[in-house]
């Protein structure tokens, strides 16, 4: 059957977002650094395989800036310990 309504999102990629989200939510950090770098993978390959409209490939180049912002200092290579 014919869909006459293109989706806006794509679930793989909102998938990636929803654990990435999930693990940063959970403070599990070194998992939401995993998730971003598996995002940036999977939206560059649908990106060079053209699998994505040009609205969403705005969209999550857009979230994918969004989420290396908040995420550049959450890692826990940068805590510091609290005893001293």
């Amino acid at each position: 059957m014919l869909s006459i309504f293109k989706r806006k999102t794509h679930n793989e990629l909102e998938a990636i977002i929803n654990k990435l989200e999930a693990n940063r939510a959970n403070n599990y950090k070194d998992n939401a650094q995993s998730n971003l770098k598996e995002l940036e993978l999977r939206f560059s390959e649908l990106s060079s395989q053209n699998a994505l409209s040009a609205k969403q490939t705005t969209h999550y180049a857009a979230l994918i800036d969004h989420y290396k912002n908040a995420l550049k200092e959450f890692s826990h290579k940068d805590q510091k310990p609290y005893w001293t």
